[in-house]
């Protein structure tokens, strides 16, 4: 099972980057003219789903906008739901917001920094007791973005959070691997 998975990823990775060479170029402003906000507004986030024994469900949109042809930054929400049936009690909620910044260094690689700060029902062994915390994160990374018509595409996302707690913080381990789109 562990060897399908695998593949299916590597296979899924390499379909988008071939894609790449096929697709229409990133968007670009015309710096000149300073179009208005309205035209260098993008949409986007991450959307995912899983169900049976373990439910997972992650919906993050995100609105940002291009300051010039290589820098943008925006804002973004997050919420996920967790219920792990195997335990009373499994069901979770995470919610919370973020701000990021992205900088092309080439077409379709990007450098990426993020501040989110999310909030979720965690469990204090101290006390024995459930308690709602917020818990901040700071992302360092890049990525590979792959156009998809005249505004859009997917991206890949690898970050590094800086401030990972492994008591506190709801990320397993400091590396998160997003894949997403933009409109």
């Amino acid at each position: 099972m562990w060897l399908l998975k695998n593949k299916a990823s590597f296979v899924l990775v390499f379909l988008f980057c071939c894609m790449s060479y096929l697709a229409t170029a990133q968007r670009v402003i015309d710096e000149e003219i300073n179009p208005p906000l309205k035209d260098r507004l993008y949409y986007g986030g991450n959307f995912g789903a899983s169900f049976g024994t373990i439910t997972f469900v992650d919906v993050s949109p995100l609105v940002g906008a291009m300051v010039t042809n290589r820098l943008s930054g925006g804002v973004g929400a997050t919420y996920q739901y967790f219920n792990d049936r195997r335990f009373f009690g499994g069901a979770n909620s995470l919610y919370g917001g973020r701000v990021f910044g992205r900088y092309n260094i080439f077409p379709n690689f990007f450098a990426h920094a993020e501040y989110e700060n999310v909030n979720y029902d965690w469990f204090d062994t101290n006390r024995n007791v459930f308690e709602r915390i917020w818990v901040p994160a700071f992302f360092l990374g890049g990525g590979y973005f792959v156009p998809s018509g005249d505004r859009g595409g997917f991206n890949f996302t690898f970050l590094y959070n800086l401030l990972h707690d492994n008591r506190r913080s709801p990320y397993f381990e400091p590396y998160v691997i997003r894949v997403g789109f933009i409109l």
